[in-house]
């Protein structure tokens, strides 16, 4: 199992699930952040962390939000790892709760 960040991370970014994971497995995007499933070890300290509630486990991932599983897996591949936490952009607060973000997604 693993956990999925989803939709509302878009634009968001905040990073304070980053700096509780044990095992470094979150990468960033420019506007996004995802988990690499192969290192997750599912022990969910990230989910209560998240500002944005975006994260949750694979198993209960919303119907809408289940292409971010495989979303999840393919850019953390190709995105670099991020340990620590870093400041959200500017208009983070404005995005936080806006839906439907998936055509903001920069890249891919």
């Amino acid at each position: 199992m693993t956990f999925v960040v989803t939709d509302n991370c878009i634009k968001c970014k905040y990073t304070d699930c980053v700096a509780v994971c044990p095992v470094d497995a979150f990468f960033e995007g420019p506007n996004f952040l995802v988990i690499d499933p192969a290192i997750c070890i599912d022990c969910a300290l990230c989910v209560p962390e998240c500002p944005a509630d975006a994260i949750f486990q694979d198993t209960e991932l919303p119907a809408e939000h289940g292409e971010y599983l495989l979303l999840n897996a393919e850019l953390s591949q190709t995105w670099p790892n991020i340990t620590e936490l870093k400041a959200p952009p500017d208009d983070a607060d404005e995005w936080n709760g806006v839906e439907n973000k998936r055509q903001l997604l920069e890249g891919e």
